[in-house]
């Protein structure tokens, strides 16, 4: 099996809360970041699937936290398209400490691409993906 697709951030002190936890909803832009680096390392790039008039979407977002994060802490982001035979897809991504592996968090994400002409999700986003990737392999497609 292949490794996953893995972006490492750096916990910056302004990403934090009150108690010094790495915020909740950094953990969705961080998760985001992840997404947008798989995507760029496929070879698709924003403009690609705008000009395909079609546009990723995220329809649901759940996070399990784990561990602690805190300012410093540096974090080994995972992250994995799954496709199946609908209108959307899931991403899930794994926030491991990378000296130890401890899984920290891990973000699941149902997302899709909207027609941005019709406004409705396109009926098989895979194929979108794969038209436009010069690398459809990270993708596992």
């Amino acid at each position: 099996m292949a490794d996953l697709f893995t972006v490492s951030v750096t916990v910056r002190g302004y990403e934090t809360d009150a108690q010094g936890h790495l915020n909740g909803n950094v953990y969705l832009q961080h998760a985001e970041h992840a997404r947008w680096e798989l995507l760029r390392a496929a070879g698709i790039e924003q403009r690609a699937l705008l000009a395909k008039g079609v546009g990723p979407v995220n329809l649901e977002s759940t996070i399990r936290y784990h561990r602690e994060v805190v300012v410093g802490d540096d974090v080994d982001i995972t992250c994995a398209f799954i496709f199946g035979e609908g209108k959307s897809f899931r991403v899930e991504q794994t926030f491991h400490r990378p000296d130890d592996n401890t899984l920290v968090a891990e973000v699941f994400n149902v997302g899709g691409l909207l027609d941005l002409k019709v406004r409705k999700l396109v009926a098989d986003p895979r194929e979108y993906f794969r038209a436009v990737a010069s690398d459809p392999g990270v993708f596992g497609l």
